[in-house]
Formats: structure tokens, sequence, C-alpha cells
């Protein structure tokens, strides 16, 4: 990001670091300093090429969608891009958030999203709802985004074997969290 920055110099781009941890932390720092109108989430792993974003960009701007994510379990992964344990974490993620939603949503944990600035805003006001402890930020966006009601779309990406940094995740410490986070929102969906 930092070469970016120079390299393209005429160019409105902001770099920062987080002072906080997780990625939900470095969306909410990002989104804080964006000044366009338009949000987007790309995992700086680079498991979703950038030139996938003109699609996410299209769906919104068209008004295609209001809340757009990418989606990685359509097309085949390349070899070594997710572990069979997170592939059934995240299938069984999908059902579960469908249900809970009442809407289909096959892919809850792609980093790749996308959401007006506006909408974001109001995300922000209601997110008490929820709480704030979502260290991913994927479930606070989607739910956030549930509850004002957005349309919601998915993009397809082709997902690829990671070519940067390493994995934060640990597949069963935070596994265990974010079933938690989901029987949370199940009683503020469903049980109301």
């Amino acid at each position: 990001m930092q070469r970016v920055v120079q390299r393209y110099s005429s160019q409105d781009i902001k770099c920062t670091q987080q002072e906080g941890k997780g990625k939900g932390d470095a969306v909410r720092k990002g989104f804080g300093m964006a000044t366009g109108d338009i949000l987007m989430i790309l995992d700086a792993d680079m498991t979703v090429p950038p030139e996938d974003l003109p699609k996410f960009f299209e769906a919104i701007a068209s008004g295609k969608g209001e809340y757009i994510n990418g989606t990685r379990l359509v097309y085949p992964m390349e070899k070594e891009a997710m572990r069979p344990l997170n592939l059934i974490g995240n299938k069984f993620f999908s059902v579960a958030f469908s249900w809970l939603l009442n809407q289909r949503i096959k892919d809850t944990l792609c980093g790749t999203k996308v959401l007006t600035r506006e909408n974001y805003q109001r995300l922000i006001a209601n997110r008490t709802y929820f709480g704030d402890f979502d260290p991913f930020g994927d479930f606070d966006l989607i739910f956030g985004s549930a509850k004002l009601n957005l349309k919601f779309v998915e993009i397809p990406i082709r997902y690829r074997a990671r070519t940067y940094g390493e994995t934060n995740i640990s597949r069963f410490k935070h596994g265990w969290l974010l079933l938690k986070m989901t029987v949370f929102a199940l009683n503020k969906i469903k049980f109301v």
C-alpha cells in the first residue's frame, strides 16, 4: 500500500496502520478515513484479485444491490486456497445465515464486501443492536445490512491461494466465536 501511495501521489490515497487488532478493527478504521461514496473491502492476502473489484462497483453503482458480498463457493478454488475444515465451516454458516436472515447467502466470510457510505453510516447508528464484538467485521456488516433491509447481491469470485502474509484465523477458537455470534443474532432476529 505504501508503494501505491507513493506511485500515485497525485491521487487521494490514504494508508494507515491500525492500532487495534483484527480485520473488523481495520475495516472500521479504513471506512472511517474513506471519503468516497462507495466503500469496498479487499483482503490484503491477494486471495481475490483486485481486478475483480469493477464487478462489485458495477453491481452497487447500477443499483443491482445495496450490499454486495463476494462468494468463494461457486467456482473451483485453487489448491491450498481453503482448508477442508474451513470449507465445512463456511458451508455451515451459509446455511445458518440463509435461514436466519430469510435470504440466501452463500458465503458469509468472503472478505470482499461493498456498500455505500450512506448505508454504512446507518449501519453504524444501529450497531449497538447486535453489539460491537465481531473481530472480523463480516457478521457486523451482514447482520447490520440485513437489519436495514438492504438488498443483498452476491458476486462469485475465483478464490486463489494466499500470496501475501499468513492467516490470523484460529479455526477452532474463531469458529467457536462465530458460532456464539450466530446464536446471539438468532436471539435478536428470530426470537424477538
